[in-house]
C-alpha cells in the first residue's frame, strides 16, 4: 500500500454528475499545482450547492481559470474556499455566477457560526407542501381509477396531477433543466425527463405520484444523512460558549469564550464543562476527558496539570489559566481536523464515483434503446416501450450507490473521533485494514516515557539500616535535576536532610556531605573508579542492566550502602495492546534508540519478539523500508515529534498521546489523543468494519438495480415501484453506514 495523498487530483473522476441532491454526505477538496504569485484565501457560501453534482458544475467552471491554486469544498456547510491570486478570485466568482450559483462572502465569524449550526436545510419548512402534493397525487390516482373516462374528468385529473407535480417537483425541475442545458445527467435531470414523459403519454396519475414520492423520500434521506453529519457537529457543542473569568478587582464575571484572552484565569464548578484549554492554578478535582481523549475513567487534576475544553469537571472547583483562544483549543483543532478529513475521498469512494460517471450515461442510452428498438424490431407497442424506458430512467439514478460511501466514511470518522482516535482522512480509515506490521517507538509509546525507581536494596555489611539509606539517597537525589536522580527522589518515601558541599560529577553522579560524612550517588563507572565494585556487586549490577535498568549506587566512607535500579516501565496496557495486534494478524516491531539490552528487555515484557535497539533516526527510516519489503503495508507509532521522519515514511503514521500537542497532530495520519496503545488495534478493527460496510452497501445497491432492470424490461415494474426501490435502497445503505456510530453516540 503506497502512501498517497487523499486529495482529488485535477481532471480526476467526476462521478458526482450522477448524484442527486443529497448524495453528498462527505466534502470534497481539489488541489492544483502551485503557481507563482501571492495567494488570497477567500471563503464563500453558496446556498444552492447541496450536492456533489453542483460541486462538479462549479469545479468545471472555475478550473480553467489561470491563477487558481485550490478549491476546497465543504458541502456540509455549503461553502467553497478559493486559494488563488487576487485577480483570479474575481474571475472565479463571475464564472460561478454564470453557472447559475450565487456565492456570498463569509467572514471568519460567520464561518464559525455556520459550522456550529451544521447543515442548512433549505426545505426544512416543506413538510406541509409535500403532504399537500401527496394528497393531490392520491386524488389524481383516485380520479383516474374511479371517475368516468371522459374529457372533463381527465382534464380535471390532469390539473390535479399538475399541481401535485408543481408542489413536489419545482426544485427538481429547476435543477434538472439546468443540468440538461449543460449537457449533464443527474437525478434531477432523469426525474424531470421521466415525469414529463409519463405525463405526455397519458400516465399523469403515476407522474404525480412518482414526483411526490421522490420528494418525500429525498427529504427523509436528507434527515438520515444528517445524522452522520451531526455526529461530527456534536463535537462543536461539547465546549460551552461562556466561562467565569476573574476580573482585575478579584470578582468573577461570566464572559463569552471567544472574548476570553490567553492568560486570563477562569473558573469551572463541579459538573460543568470547561470552555477553554488551560493549566490548573488552584484546586483539585477529577476531569472526565472522554470528549477529547476517549478515556472513560476521570483523570485527577491538581495545580500545574493541563485541562482541555469540552471536558467535564467531576467534583471540586478548579481555577485555571487559559492557554489557548476559543478557536484554537485542542477540541477546536480536533473538529477542524475531522472536517478536513471529510474533505478527502477514500479509495472505494473514488472507485464508486468513477463507476457512477459511466453507469448513468450507459443506462440512459439503454433506456433510449428500449424506447426505440423493440417497437421497430420486436413488434412492441410504442407506448409500452416508452413507458419501460421511463422506468429505466428512474432506475438509472445511482443514488444508493453514490451515497453509500460518503455516509459510511463520515460515520467511521465520527465513530473514531468519539473514541479519541483522530483519523485525518477517509483514505487512512479505509487503508488501515491493509496493515501487516506496526513499528513501535519504545520510549513514550510502549513505555511510560519517564524513568521510575523499580528496585532498591541496602548493600554490604554496613551498620546503616534501610531507612537511613533511603534518607541519605533521597537527600542527594533531590538536589539534582538529572532524570535518574529525580526518579530516585520521587520513588523514595523519606524526609530530606541538609546537604553540604553538594556538587555534580558529570557523567558519573553527584556528591555531598551529610552529617559530616562524604557521600556519592553515582553510576557504575563512578563506583569502579573508586575501587568499590567487587565481584558480587558487579554480578548484581549486570543482572539489572540485562533487564534494561539503570543502576545507581550510594557509597561513602563505609563503602557501598545501597543499590537503586531505575527503568522506563512499560505501559499498563502495552502487553494487552500487543496481543490485540497479533490477534489481528499484525506483527508488532519495536524500534528504539536505547541500547540493545534495554530494547530486548522491554520487548520481552511487552510480548514483542522483534525488537531493534541503538537506532538513530536514519536507522529507523531504514528499518521502516526493510519492514515494508518483508511485510507489505506498515504503520509507525511514535510521539509525533522526534519520530516525525519515520511517521512520514510509513504507510500510516500513528501519533500517541497527542492531546494538546500541535506538532503531533500535524506529523501523523492518525492521532491517538490519549496514551492508550490499544487504540491502534481498535483503528484497524474499525477500518475493517468500515470497509465491510462499504462493500455491503455497494453490493446491495447494485443488486437492487439489477433486479429492477430486469423487471423494467421484461416484467411489470412501474415508475412508482422504481422510485420506492431506489429511495428504499438509499435509506438502507444510509442506515447500514450509520451502524458504525453504534455505541459511540453521547
Amino acid at each position: 500500500m503506497a502512501r498517497s495523498s487523499p486529495e482529488t487530483p485535477v481532471g480526476g473522476a467526476h462521478g458526482a454528475h450522477a448524484a442527486h441532491a443529497h448524495c453528498c454526505a462527505a466534502d470534497h477538496q481539489t488541489e492544483f499545482t502551485a503557481q507563482p504569485g501571492p495567494i488570497a484565501d477567500n471563503t464563500f457560501r453558496i446556498p444552492t450547492m447541496d450536492c456533489s453534482a453542483e460541486e462538479s458544475d462549479i469545479r468545471r467552471a472555475v478550473e480553467p481559470i489561470s491563477g487558481i491554486r485550490g478549491l476546497h469544498f465543504q458541502l456540509g456547510q455549503r461553502t467553497l474556499r478559493i486559494d488563488a491570486t487576487p485577480g483570479a478570485v474575481e474571475l472565479a466568482l463571475e464564472a460561478i455566477r454564470k453557472a447559475g450559483y450565487v456565492p456570498a462572502p463569509m467572514s471568519p465569524s460567520s464561518a464559525d457560526a455556520n459550522q456550529s449550526h451544521g447543515h442548512d436545510h433549505s426545505h426544512s419548512g416543506g413538510y406541509v407542501r409535500l403532504a399537500a402534493a401527496l394528497v393531490l397525487a392520491i386524488a389524481a390516482e383516485g380520479i383516474s381509477y374511479f371517475a368516468p373516462d371522459t374529457l372533463p374528468w381527465n382534464t380535471f385529473g390532469m390539473a390535479v396531477a399538475t399541481v401535485a407535480i408543481g408542489l413536489a417537483g419545482l426544485e427538481t425541475y429547476t435543477k434538472g433543466l439546468k443540468a440538461l442545458r449543460l449537457g449533464r445527467l443527474n437525478i434531477n435531470a432523469l426525474m424531470s425527463v421521466a415525469v414529463t414523459g409519463a405525463f405526455v403519454i397519458g400516465q399523469w396519475p403515476e407522474a404525480a405520484m412518482v414526483m411526490a414520492l421522490y420528494a418525500i423520500a429525498e427529504l427523509i434521506e436528507a434527515r438520515a444523512v444528517d445524522r452522520a453529519r451531526n455526529a461530527i457537529k456534536a463535537l462543536v457543542d461539547l465546549a460551552p460558549s461562556d466561562a467565569e473569568v476573574r476580573q482585575a478587582d478579584g470578582t468573577w464575571q461570566r464572559m463569552p469564550a471567544s472574548a476570553i484572552a490567553i492568560g486570563a484565569v477562569a473558573r469551572v464548578k463541579p459538573g460543568e464543562r470547561l470552555a477553554l484549554d488551560g493549566v490548573v492554578t488552584k484546586g483539585t478535582s477529577s476531569i472526565n476527558q472522554s470528549p477529547v481523549t476517549g478515556e472513560s475513567i476521570p483523570v485527577d487534576k491538581e495545580p500545574g496539570d493541563p485541562v482541555f475544553a469540552g471536558t467535564i469537571n467531576e467534583h471540586g472547583e478548579l481555577e485555571f489559566r487559559v492557554t489557548a483562544a476559543a478557536n484554537d483549543t485542542t477540541l477546536a483543532r480536533i473538529i477542524h481536523a475531522v472536517e478536513e478529513a471529510q474533505g478527502t475521498r477514500a479509495p472505494t469512494q473514488r472507485f464508486v464515483d468513477r463507476f457512477a460517471a459511466v453507469y448513468t450515461p450507459v443506462v440512459f442510452i439503454l433506456a433510449v434503446a428500449v424506447a426505440v428498438l423493440p417497437p421497430l424490431f420486436l413488434g412492441w407497442e410504442w407506448l409500452s416501450s416508452l413507458y419501460k424506458a421511463l422506468v429505466l430512467l428512474v432506475i438509472a439514478c445511482p443514488c444508493a450507490l453514490v451515497i453509500s460511501t460518503p455516509v459510511t466514511i463520515v460515520s467511521g470518522l465520527a465513530a473514531a473521533a468519539r473514541r479519541g482516535i483522530l483519523v485525518k482522512g477517509g483514505t487512512y480509515l479505509e487503508d488501515a485494514r491493509l496493515l501487516k506490521a506496526v513499528a513501535l517507538d519504545k520510549t513514550g509509546t510502549v513505555t511510560e516515557g519517564a524513568p521510575k525507581l523499580v528496585a532498591f536494596r541496602t548493600w554490604g555489611g554496613s551498620p546503616a539500616n534501610e531507612d537511613d539509606v533511603r534518607r541519605l539517597a533521597k537527600s542527594l537525589a533531590a538536589r539534582s535535576d538529572h532524570p535518574v536522580s529525580r526518579a530516585i527522589a520521587d520513588g523514595l518515601e523519606s524526609d530530606v536532610l541538609d546537604v553540604d558541599d553538594f556538587s555534580a560529577l558529570p557523567g558519573r553522579g553527584v556528591a555531598g556531605t551529610i552529617g559530616g560524612e562524604a557521600l556519592v550517588l553515582g553510576n557504575h563507572r563512578l563506583v569502579r573508579e573508586r575501587g568499590l565494585a567487587d565481584e558480587k556487586l558487579e554480578a548484581e549490577m549486570a543482572a539489572h542492566e540485562a533487564q534494561g535498568r539503570t543502576v545507581t549506587l550510594l557509597a561513602g566512607e563505609r563503602g557501598v550502602l545501597g543499590l537503586f535500579a531505575v527503568a522506563d516501565t512499560i505501559r499498563a496496557d502495552a502487553a494487552e495492546a500487543i496481543a490485540q495486534l497479533k490477534a489481528l494478524g499484525v506483527a508488532p516491531v519495536m524500534l528504539s534508540g536505547d541500547n540493545e539490552a534495554t530494547a530486548q528487555a522491554v520487548a520481552r515484557e511487552a510480548g514483542i519478539s522483534d525488537a531493534r535497539g541503538g537506532l538513530l533516526p536514519q536507522d529507523k527510516l531504514d528499518a521502516i523500508r526493510q519492514m515494508r519489503e518483508r511485510y507489505g503495508a506498515i504503520a509507525m507509532a511514535g510521539d509525533g515529534i522526534n519520530d516525525a521522519p519515520a511517521l512520514a515514511q510509513a504507510d500510516i503514521g500513528f501519533a500517541m498521546g497527542a492531546a494538546g500537542t500541535d506538532t503531533a497532530m500535524e506529523a501523523a495520519d492518525v492521532v491517538i489523543m490519549n496514551d492508550r496503545l490499544g487504540r491502534i488495534a481498535e483503528t484497524i478493527r474499525l477500518s475493517r468494519r468500515t470497509h465491510a460496510v462499504l462493500w455491503q452497501n455497494i453490493s446491495l445497491a447494485l443488486a437492487i438495480k439489477a433486479v429492477f432492470f430486469v423487471l423494467a424490461v421484461f416484467g411489470s415494474a412501474t415508475m412508482w415501484m422504481a422510485v420506492f426501490a431506489d429511495m428504499g435502497a438509499s435509506l438502507l445503505v444510509v442506515a447500514n453506514g450509520l451502524r458504525l456510530l453504534r455505541g459511540v453516540e453521547r
